[in-house]
């Protein structure tokens, strides 16, 4: 009889082990970040075949991220505050290969809203509450309550990674562009 005792208790110590084992291993993966998390960190965009005011938009950490090439004359139509400076000469633009691009997160600072672009106004409008940029994403007319934001980027030749902050964007933060 203490054979089948010694047995079972043999039994149920390697079961609760392996369920012990399961347990650690189930709290393992939860403290490890999501792929999805993994995957948001950096992105490349290779910005050699931009076309000269036309819009781009690309995906970093699930938020849409305007990238546009702009031509010398990139003055807004209009600008009710009267700012209506050409965009090309902005401080805001990143120059890559000899050309000038907005590179912003495409959120309307306002609400949240995304703003659309118009080609031929040189300017970004947001639908919800009215509110205007102009193509460097500069406030033309309120609500939003600053520019569109720049996220953090590194210029790789012509490519651009997105999610690391690196000697321009640097120099852009130092100069109070940058949030």
């Amino acid at each position: 009889m203490s054979e089948r005792r010694d047995f079972f208790g043999k039994a149920l110590g390697a079961f609760a082990g392996l369920g012990a084992l399961g347990a650690l291993y189930a709290a393992k993966r939860t403290w490890d970040p999501l792929p999805s998390v993994k995957a948001g960190g950096f992105t490349t965009i290779d910005v050699s075949a931009a076309q000269e005011n036309v819009l781009n938009t690309e995906m970093w950490r699930g938020k849409p991220i305007f990238v546009l090439k702009l031509g010398k004359n990139a003055k807004p139509a209009s600008a009710p505050n009267g700012n209506d400076a050409n965009a090309y000469d902005d401080k805001r633009l990143i120059e890559i290969g000899g050309s000038k691009y907005l590179v912003a997160i495409g959120l309307c600072t306002h609400l949240g809203c995304i703003p659309a672009y118009f080609g031929d106004e040189n300017k970004f409008k947001c639908a919800c509450h009215g509110g205007e940029f102009s193509a460097a994403g500069e406030v033309l007319k309120s609500p939003p309550p600053s520019p569109l934001v720049i996220p953090p980027f590194k210029i790789d030749g012509n490519k651009l990674v997105l999610g690391e902050e690196g000697p321009e964007y640097k120099k852009m933060k130092a100069d109070g562009l940058v949030a």
